[in-house]
């Protein structure tokens, strides 16, 4: 009797044992308060190790007009460390970033003239398969396999359609081609207007669809294969993304997926920068995309996730606030984070590492 009762002990507590919840792992971030190109060569070396063969560092060189961008000086001294190439992609809109060889002359008009640009979709783009909810395929630049490490240098901030944007959208619609950012932001064929098209022909000859005819002005919706094509080449700009098209919820899903299968089987390292917070992106040209808030520092991890969470946790402090960004914008971002995690792309745990003690 005595082992029976001994034998049904240890049988409960091992139930017991199991069933307590495990403590989640943690990823270590580091932070500096340091907004500085010193402070920036800092909080690098502390994921330094990550680094191996040919670095690309991904930015965003901001839209005309632009003044909130990051000052390119404080990656400046990394750069020139790393031998590095920056890198980014053609944009899906109208602007100077649609097209690479005005892109690079924006680039260095804001001051990123100091060393290579590779604008990574400038001869095309790869397709990479995946396996996830909304997608099979996601389209990047073509020139992203030329790299053996990306180091995401994101502007932590706010953004009016994704809440915030910080390293989850600098890879992927920073990385996507242009017919990836269309996949991202749309579910539906270019919105065009017939009333203004000259009937030039130009993008009936561009469409690798064969799905537009003029006179009047149609795009068929069986042959038109999204890759936004014809927004780029209209001289009247009668083509438009179509930005409203897609729930907000799934959006941001998707821009995850597109992270997901970008990051995947490479090697990503990645710093956000918590200075000139803006309600904008760097995409915007307002003139008013001032900064709301004080400059809070730097930070670098290994996990996009962690890196994500504590940028926003830090913000949300800052600013005294549970969501900073649907105060500010409207609009939450942080199913940015939640789906991030569900995917398996880190963890939403973290190590806040301060290197200034």
């Amino acid at each position: 009797m005595k082992k029976i009762l001994i034998t049904v002990s240890i049988f409960i507590l091992l139930i017991i044992l199991l069933a307590e919840p495990k403590s989640e792992e943690k990823s270590d971030v580091f932070f500096t308060r340091d907004v500085s190109a010193e402070g920036v060569l800092k909080i690098y070396e502390k994921i330094a190790n990550h680094t191996t063969g040919k670095i690309a560092i991904k930015v965003h060189f901001g839209e005309d007009g632009n003044t909130n961008y990051l000052n390119p000086n404080l990656i400046r001294d990394l750069i020139e460390k790393l031998e590095a190439t920056l890198v980014e992609t053609n944009v899906l809109y109208v602007s100077r970033r649609r097209y690479t060889e005005s892109h690079i002359q924006l680039a260095k008009d804001h001051g990123f003239d100091f060393a290579p640009i590779d604008i990574l979709d400038s001869e095309g783009e790869k397709i990479i398969p995946v396996d996830l909810h909304h997608y099979k395929e996601v389209k990047v630049g073509s020139n992203i396999d030329d790299y053996d490490t990306f180091l995401i240098y994101s502007h932590f901030k706010g953004h009016s359609m994704t809440g915030f944007g910080g390293a989850i959208k600098n890879v992927s619609m920073g990385l996507a081609s242009i017919a990836g950012k269309m996949a991202i932001h749309a579910s539906s064929i270019p919105q065009y207007n017939p009333d203004i098209c000259t009937q030039c022909g130009i993008c009936v000859l561009e469409c690798p669809g064969n799905a537009i005819t003029i006179n009047p002005l149609v795009i068929d919706t069986e042959k038109c294969i999204g890759c936004g094509t014809c927004i780029g080449v209209c001289p009247v700009q009668a083509f438009q993304v179509p930005w409203r098209s897609t729930e907000r919820s799934i959006f941001l899903e998707r821009l995850v997926e597109y992270a997901k299968g970008i990051t995947e089987n490479r090697n990503m390292i990645y710093i956000n920068v918590l200075a000139n917070i803006s309600r904008h992106c760097d995409c915007s040209s307002r003139p008013n995309n001032t900064p709301f808030m004080e400059d809070i520092g730097i930070l670098a991890s290994t996990d996009i996730v962690a890196i994500e969470n504590a940028s926003h946790n830090l913000v949300d402090e800052a600013y005294q606030c549970d969501d900073t960004f649907l105060k500010v914008n409207y609009v939450s971002g942080k199913n940015q984070i939640e789906y991030a995690y569900k995917l398996g792309l880190g963890n939403k745990n973290y190590n806040l590492i301060d290197i200034d003690k």
